[in-house]
C-alpha cells in the first residue's frame, strides 16, 4: 500500500464514522500548491456544500499573502466567517487523512479563530 492509499484508507474511516454521527464537516484538501477547505452538511445519506474558500478563488487573492502555513490560517478565518454566516457554528473536522500539521493545522488554528467548534 502506497501513501497516497494509506492517506484515502484513514479518510474513508473517518467519513463512515461521521456520516452515522450525521454532523457537519469541516473538509481539508491540500496539493502541493493550493489548499481547500469546504463545509458539508451530511442529512439522510446526501451530501451538501455550504460553504468553500481556497487560496485559489480570486476574491481571496488580494486578501491571502505570505507562506502556504500563513495563508492557509487567513482560509480558516474566512471559511469560518462564512460558515457562521450560514448558522452552523459546530462542525466536524475532516483533515481528509492528511497528518495533523502544518498547512491542516494552521487551517483548524484560523477555523478556531474564527469561531467554529470542533
Amino acid at each position: 500500500m502506497n501513501k497516497k492509499e494509506s492517506r484515502l484508507k484513514r479518510a474513508r474511516r473517518f467519513r463512515a464514522r461521521n456520516q452515522v454521527l450525521g454532523m457537519t464537516r469541516l473538509v481539508v484538501n491540500r496539493t502541493s500548491v493550493h489548499t481547500y477547505a469546504q463545509v458539508i452538511k451530511c442529512s439522510d445519506g446526501k451530501s451538501e456544500v455550504i460553504t468553500s474558500v481556497s487560496t485559489v478563488d480570486k476574491a481571496l487573492r488580494g486578501k491571502i499573502s505570505g507562506s502556504k502555513i500563513e495563508q492557509a490560517n487567513m482560509l480558516g478565518k474566512e471559511i469560518a466567517e462564512r460558515t457562521k454566516k450560514q448558522g452552523i457554528e459546530k462542525v466536524s473536522f475532516d483533515r481528509s487523512g492528511f497528518k495533523y500539521h502544518g498547512r491542516v493545522k494552521a487551517l483548524a488554528d484560523g477555523a478556531r479563530e474564527g469561531g467554529l467548534v470542533f
